[in-house]
């Protein structure tokens, strides 16, 4: 079992840290290593993983419980 912390950031990515396996839509695995930041705001070149693209895209989001 893996064994991964999932952050949401503000106006950012989701961090994920820990033990964990990344696949892609047809279930091949991505490979990452150390923790990963995937994007939320869809304008990076290299999805899924955030690039900083956010900042120019303006991107928005303030996730809470």
């Amino acid at each position: 079992m893996a064994d991964a912390t999932v952050v949401p950031t503000d106006n950012g990515p989701y961090v994920i840290s820990g033990s964990f396996t990344l696949k892609d839509a047809e279930g091949n695995e991505i490979s990452v290593e150390g923790d990963a930041c995937l994007c939320r705001c869809g304008t990076p070149a290299n999805k899924p993983f955030c690039d900083g693209s956010h900042r120019k895209a303006s991107f928005k989001s303030s996730v809470r419980a």
